[in-house]
């Protein structure tokens, strides 16, 4: 039994010391970027973590199972947000129809199939009708979709996603933006599941700050 016990602090402290290593190998201005100038978060609650993607990125389309698999199993204090991306005229109707979709309650339903049409498939839909035809063929009703799109309410949703993403000095897709401070890049941490390992490193520095 002792011997039992013994092996398993050993084990615990082997643990906590790798912990520890690997958040040392995180380096600012290496593995992630500090932004002198925060960006606004959308609650002083918690630790705000979004993605910044777009929907015709092959990267965001590799990168997404494995975002939305650490979402799913983040903590509570954790706020995760997509930021849709309008880095070129050509990405601005993706993001109008991402928060038209949201404004609607439907994008839980569509957010997937726009994911393989547009990144897997390479499907040219770029303007409000072919994007209103896509998601009424995923039981969508074309009319709303197109009254949201067009809406005042969602124009100020993608302008002020946009002024952030800027803020954030952010400039490709998918980039992690964490708290409203940090940035992280595969090309910077060093691959997709290193992004999520430094924004870990980032999201528990960041809670323990506010203690």
């Amino acid at each position: 039994m002792i011997r039992t016990l013994g092996t398993v602090v050993v084990f615990a402290l082997s643990m906590a010391v790798g912990a520890v290593a690997q958040a040392q190998s995180w380096v600012e201005n290496t593995h992630y970027r500090t932004l002198d100038n925060p960006v606004r978060t959308a609650s002083d609650e918690g630790v705000e973590v979004a993605e910044v993607f777009w929907y015709g990125c092959p990267h965001c389309y590799t990168f997404k199972p494995l975002v939305e698999s650490w979402a799913d199993q983040a903590p509570d204090y954790v706020n995760f947000v997509k930021l849709p991306a309008a880095l070129g005229q050509s990405w601005e109707p993706h993001a109008y129809a991402f928060y038209a979709l949201e404004a609607m309650g439907e994008l839980d339903k569509v957010h997937d199939a726009l994911f393989t049409a547009l990144a897997g498939e390479r499907r040219p839909l770029n303007s409000p009708e072919a994007l209103a035809d896509f998601v009424s063929g995923h039981g969508v009703d074309a009319e709303e979709f197109l009254n949201n799109y067009r809406s005042f309410g969602v124009r100020a949703r993608v302008q002020q996603a946009q002024a952030k993403i800027r803020g954030a000095r952010i400039t490709g897709t998918p980039t992690m933006l964490v708290n409203g401070k940090y940035v992280v890049s595969a090309s910077m941490a060093g691959g997709h599941e290193a992004v999520l390992s430094v924004v870990d490193y980032l999201v528990e520095q960041e809670r323990a700050a506010a203690e």
